[in-house]
């Protein structure tokens, strides 16, 4: 997505950066980053697909997606995490032990 807008400034103008990591190189135009919980941990975040109609309320510091309690229970219910990027060395021992940075990174509960 970063490479899609970077691509085209006018994009910047046209489309929401919606993300819960970091967007180095995309912050430029409307972006919210650092959504919590993570989409890798089972949040609403990684529940969207592609299609799906995302409500941005700047004033109300809220955004939604437009489906139904059911639709997104049956996501949850069939939802799965998706692999690591890692499965071995120091990112994975990172990845398995360091809690995300709404939590402040740390490996203790």
């Amino acid at each position: 997505m970063i490479a899609a807008i970077s691509e085209d400034p006018q994009r910047f103008k046209e489309c929401a950066l919606l993300t819960d990591g970091r967007f180095s190189g995309g912050s430029h135009g409307f972006v919210i980053g650092h959504i919590c919980p993570e989409a890798q941990d089972g949040g609403p975040l990684g529940l969207v697909q592609n299609g799906d109609i995302i409500v941005i309320d700047v004033g109300k510091r809220r955004m939604d997606v437009q489906l139904t309690d059911a639709e997104m229970k049956e996501r949850r219910k069939n939802w799965v995490a998706p692999p690591y990027k890692a499965n071995r060395g120091a990112l994975y021992k990172y990845i398995k032990n360091v809690q995300s940075a709404s939590k402040g990174c740390v490996t203790d509960e």
